[in-house]
């Protein structure tokens, strides 16, 4: 068995969920502030990979980053970037597909804190940075974790995005649900169990973990 794609499919989670982090935060912050028309609008086009079936969104993203056309050309003739058939551009698809996933619990949880946690801070002389880093974030820890898991194991399992953008070149867009499939493709159903086996337990590893140590946080301590 090949290993390079189990390799790559943790490259591209992690890469994925270090910038959804990034992204997320003050996406979640913002969108939990209000339900103003625009926060709806973004949180409508924020959801949207969850509803829209793979192949859509992969297949528009493939239009969009196409070096034939519109932004895909610009880069493509301006800063020699090519996003279709690259790893930057699984990463680009990536973030898109698995936004959901780590704004949605961060935004609920910051949606369930009470509102004099940041009243009492902004008395206190904080700004709103400081509050949102200092007060409110160390409270959501838990929904945070969550939602950092729930977007690694999403990214490793994508599949339909990955072969519109990617499509299957070994150790550059070939990750593990490529392989699988390709293993099935050629009826080396014992290859395609490996890889499957090998992601159903790290993700049940990785997913039981978080959720065993949201359990223990959450007893009191005199259980």
């Amino acid at each position: 068995m090949d290993a390079s794609p189990i390799w790559l499919s943790l490259k591209l989670a992690a890469v994925t969920t270090a910038l959804l982090l990034l992204i997320g935060l003050p996406l979640a912050y913002w969108l939990s502030k209000g339900r103003s028309v625009w926060r709806v609008i973004i949180e409508a086009i924020v959801t949207l990979p969850l509803v829209l079936p793979p192949s859509v969104l992969g297949f528009y993203l493939l239009i969009a980053f196409s070096p034939q056309r519109g932004f895909g050309k610009w880069l493509n003739e301006h800063l020699d970037i090519q996003l279709v058939f690259s790893f930057p551009g699984l990463v680009l698809a990536s973030v898109i597909y698995s936004l959901p996933f780590m704004v949605g619990p961060i935004k609920s949880a910051l949606q369930q804190l009470p509102s004099s946690l940041a009243q009492a801070s902004y008395t206190l002389g904080k700004s709103e940075w400081e509050t949102f880093m200092k007060i409110l974030l160390p409270n959501i820890k838990a929904s945070v974790l969550t939602a950092v898991v729930m977007t690694f194991a999403h990214t490793i399992g994508e599949f339909g995005v990955v072969l519109m953008i990617g499509g299957n070149i070994p150790g550059q867009t070939k990750v593990a649900s490529i392989a699988i499939y390709d293993a099935v493709e050629s009826m080396d159903y014992a290859t395609a169990n490996t890889y499957s086996l090998l992601l159903v337990v790290f993700t049940f590893v990785i997913v039981t973990a978080v959720f065993l140590l949201n359990r223990n946080k959450a007893k009191s301590p005199l259980e």
